[in-house]
């Protein structure tokens, strides 16, 4: 039995404009996202396909560009867990006694218009549950966990992923034309 610890792994910083109105949230990067130092990087997850679909963000785009198209559609992403010990990509093989959540009031703050979280799979919605609700004061928001867009989640083909996730784009353009409903908004 070895005692050496898993690697260390971070998460990155997030991806957002002050504007946004939805959350995407991940659980922690893999391996392949680590070495690219790009979110969803693995060649087979369906999160760049998807937000292709949705938004015009798709893998063909140069990374900068398709976050500057979530962005442009009031899209914010990020991941629970800032860092953790994890050998390898699975969140299954994350020790759960290494797990610190990101900075979830600072980013609240910062975007104080996100009134839609959604969680790209269930091990990202248990551990908002586990660390961040009810550790800190969050804003009234909707909470959805999404499928997984992981190659290790193959159970739902991408059509199937991409119906459940069209939840993204239906509540950033309920959200942005609730904005431009509001009396604040018609009297500037």
């Amino acid at each position: 039995m070895s005692t050496t610890a898993a690697p260390l792994v971070r998460s990155f910083a997030p991806q957002f404009r002050a504007d946004a109105r939805v959350l995407v949230l991940g659980s922690m990067p893999g391996t392949a996202s680590l070495a690219a130092a790009q979110y969803y990087a693995h060649p087979r997850n369906a999160f760049w396909p998807i937000m292709g679909a949705l938004f015009g963000a798709g893998p063909e785009l140069p990374y900068a560009q398709r976050l500057e198209r979530l962005a442009s559609a009031g899209v914010a992403l990020w991941d629970v867990i800032g860092r953790c010990e994890r050998a390898g990509s699975l969140d299954s093989a994350i020790a759960p006694a290494s797990i610190e959540a990101n900075d979830f009031a600072g980013l609240f703050a910062a975007c104080p218009g996100i009134a839609h979280v959604f969680f790209n799979g269930t091990a990202a919605e248990t551990a908002f549950r586990r660390h961040v609700r009810g550790r800190i004061a969050l804003p009234p928001l909707h909470f959805a966990r999404l499928p997984s867009t992981s190659p290790a989640h193959a159970a739902r083909g991408l059509s199937a992923k991409l119906a459940a996730w069209q939840a993204v784009k239906a509540a950033a353009q309920r959200t942005a034309a609730a904005r431009i409903d509001t009396p604040a908004a018609q009297a500037a």
